[in-house]
């Protein structure tokens, strides 16, 4: 694409990137091309974790052509980068138009293999091999043209091609509303997160008040964990239990006195039950990193926003809070899928408990108002809750970094401090 094309004239997306990858990392690496303007790394809303991709805006259009050109592909910290042209327009990332979806891939194949193929038949807005967390392929990837005539020739020239050691199947991409859903109508219910005396008598007394069970199995997995199918007579039966048990607190009064203060309590899952193949693939579609549509963005970019389920962690809460208390606390802020106040033996607050967001929008706007706000007295501390391993995990990369920078203080000294020179970004690590 001449630079003249470029959707957004010197603006460059970059995906695929490390969860370490900074502003100031980026900008060593892009400004040796040219002069940088700005740069952005996107970050989840609540977390502030980094989201894998970014934004770098050079002054010159003929510098990010050249970025485009010359960096792509580029391994930063031990992983290849993807550059495209920034498309913002949503209508075309959204029309699907141009979009094609490459199946059996050979696990060998890279996106700069994809590419490499596929820009044979036509200019490419973006090009990606999904991809699972440790960075092995899945065997799909998609290719975005920018002309619909080039999305069709690569369609009857591909498909049914040997690549590598695999013969692919190259088809249309289809937006994930106009593939088939789940049903909406189920009788069969899985239910997990019981506790650990969970017997038939139970099942019985919590489950016979929405209709009548026609079957009923209690299994335990590998660690002892027990769960259960249920099978109701009728779908209305079904779906009511559903409503109204998911996320219930089912936990006896010593086991939520024995949770540390700060861990997540796990509370009563119940859900359509599915096959095999359908968790699969929801889980799939929940991790990978495919383009929506296309264009300059992936749908790394529409994943907050698609989120389920998001868990606020609240702290400084006064003895006598309740569940109800919690909610009714928050639930200006957006839609509460639960809300549970951590009580003692004394059926007293402990002083924290966990609200839970439908949606991570709404997640978001109520740690940025609640957030440090005073309720009886006391300054609340709002923020996602994590599990213990992420904790320790997230303080641990903290502090070894924070050991790394002071080590590494004399050499780069103005970088530690958010100096990057006139040309590039403010001294406070902000965009220039």
């Amino acid at each position: 694409m001449a630079a003249g094309d470029a959707p957004e004239a010197s603006s460059l997306y970059v995906g695929d990137l490390h969860p370490d990858v900074t502003e100031a990392m980026l900008y060593e690496i892009f400004n040796s091309v040219g002069p940088v303007g700005s740069i952005r790394v996107c970050r989840d809303g609540v977390s502030r974790r980094s989201l894998g991709y970014g934004y770098v805006n050079f002054h010159a259009a003929s510098d990010a052509e050249q970025a485009l050109n010359t960096l792509n592909y580029s391994s930063i910290k031990g992983r290849a980068c993807r550059i495209m042209w920034s498309q913002r327009d949503p209508s075309l990332r959204k029309s699907g138009v141009g979009n094609i979806f490459v199946r059996n891939l050979d696990r060998t194949i890279d996106n700069k293999a994809l590419f490499d193929t596929f820009s044979l038949f036509g200019n490419i807005l973006s090009c990606k091999v999904s991809c699972d967390a440790s960075g092995k392929s899945r065997g799909y990837g998609f290719v975005h043209y920018e002309a619909e005539e080039a999305a069709k020739q690569a369609i009857e020239r591909v498909n049914g091609m040997l690549i590598g050691e695999k013969t692919v199947e190259v088809t249309r991409f289809m937006k994930k509303d106009d593939r088939e859903s789940g049903p909406t109508t189920y009788t069969n219910i899985y239910v997990k997160n019981v506790p650990a005396n969970f017997d038939e008598e139970m099942l019985k007394s919590m489950f016979d008040p929405y209709g009548a069970i026609t079957s009923s199995v209690i299994m335990e997995d590998k660690k002892g964990r027990k769960f259960c199918f249920i099978n109701f007579e009728t779908p209305e039966a079904a779906q009511k239990a559903v409503t109204e048990l998911n996320g219930k607190d089912v936990r006896t009064v010593d086991e939520k006195a024995g949770l540390e203060e700060d861990a997540e309590p796990e509370l009563l899952y119940v859900g359509r039950a599915q096959s095999k193949a359908e968790r699969a693939r929801e889980l799939g579609s929940a991790a990978r990193g495919i383009l929506v549509g296309g264009g300059g963005n992936s749908s790394e970019e529409a994943a907050p926003k698609r989120a389920q389920a998001v868990n606020l962690y609240v702290k400084n809460l006064d003895e006598g809070v309740t569940d109800a208390g919690l909610r009714e606390l928050f639930e200006a802020h957006g839609a509460i899928t639960s809300a549970v106040a951590m009580k003692d033996e004394k059926d007293r607050c402990k002083g924290f408990g966990f609200v839970c967001f439908a949606s991570s929008d709404d997640a978001a706007k109520a740690v940025a108002e609640m957030h440090l706000k005073v309720v009886s007295g006391k300054p609340l501390y709002v923020g996602l809750a994590e599990k213990r391993e992420a904790r320790q995990e997230r303080l641990r990369q903290r502090y070894t970094s924070g050991a790394e920078g002071a080590a590494g203080k004399g050499g780069k000294e103005g970088l530690t401090k958010g100096g990057m020179g006139k040309g590039g970004m403010g001294k406070d690590g902000g965009m220039g």
